[in-house]
């Protein structure tokens, strides 16, 4: 049970639970402060069904990488590259209309008016980011040498990243309201940052891996490469940190690096262009 993958099965769990989770805690604090409690149904249904797709998904992507014959964690690669890109797209339209809403929304709290977002996008939002997280977690525990050990592990990791997004999402209610909106817009802007810079990662992992696109393309050259410090956002605990709450990679590509602090850096501008 408690075998050599644990390990990597708890970071794994601990790292993509929090992704997952802290976007729903998010969700439910903003559906709170908004007075529609209704309307949380609709997180909730989106993380049931996140977590079953999660399952699904890791079975087909293995069904078809038996199937192929194709590396598991080539499959992978290619899943994390559009799911990640999928999810982007849906955060940007999230963070868009917060940016454009942000000053509307607070003045609504205060009237206990009702601001437009419809059910099925929460809902959907929650499903795909619960459903990216999961179905990684899962093909990535089929492929494991200990499947028992690493699933332990995995759900491990799952459950104190859920205890951890509970008391932070505990934490915000709490807090001044703009405070909120504002700290979680930033957060929103950094993960989706961090997923379009990493789906290009994973899709050029991909094409390196299947032999599209060989090793020595310069489009492979790194930005820098800081894994074998404490900043490493696989192994360790600081790197993991940085990398589940503002989207660090220690290893990116030029083009990763560039992407994702592009789009970073443009919407940190929309940001402080709209507050004034």
């Amino acid at each position: 049970m408690f075998g050599i993958d644990f390990v990597p099965g708890l970071v794994m769990g601990v790292r993509e639970g929090l992704e997952a989770f802290l976007i729903v805690a998010i969700m439910l604090e903003y559906l709170n402060k908004t007075k529609r409690l209704n309307d949380k149904k609709a997180v909730y249904q989106g993380l049931g069904l996140g977590i079953i797709a999660s399952l699904v998904i890791g079975l087909a992507l293995l069904g078809v990488s038996n199937a192929i014959g194709a590396n598991s964690d080539n499959i992978a690669k290619l899943w994390e590259s559009v799911a990640s890109f999928v999810a982007l797209l849906l955060i940007t339209t999230f963070i868009f209309f917060m940016l454009k809403n942000r000053h509307k929304i607070v003045s609504d709290i205060q009237s206990k008016m009702d601001v437009s977002l419809s059910r099925i996008s929460i809902m959907l939002l929650a499903f795909v980011m619960v459903a990216r997280e999961g179905a990684e977690i899962s093909l990535f525990v089929f492929a494991s040498s200990e499947q028992g050990s690493y699933l332990v592990g995995a759900l491990s990791g799952i459950i104190i990243a859920g205890v951890l997004s509970y008391l932070i999402y505990k934490s915000m209610i709490k807090v001044n309201l703009k405070v909120i909106f504002n700290v979680t817009l930033i957060y929103l802007i950094l993960q989706a940052g961090f997923m379009f810079g990493y789906s290009i990662h994973e899709l050029l992992s991909y094409f390196k891996a299947e032999g599209i696109l060989e090793a020595s393309n310069v489009i492979y050259t790194k930005m820098f490469d800081l894994s074998e410090t404490f900043l490493n956002h696989k192994e360790q605990p600081i790197g993991i940190a940085l990398y589940a709450t503002v989207g660090w990679y220690s290893k990116p590509e030029i083009i990763q690096f560039l992407v994702q602090y592009i789009y970073t850096g443009t919407f940190i501008f929309l940001f402080f262009k709209t507050k004034k």
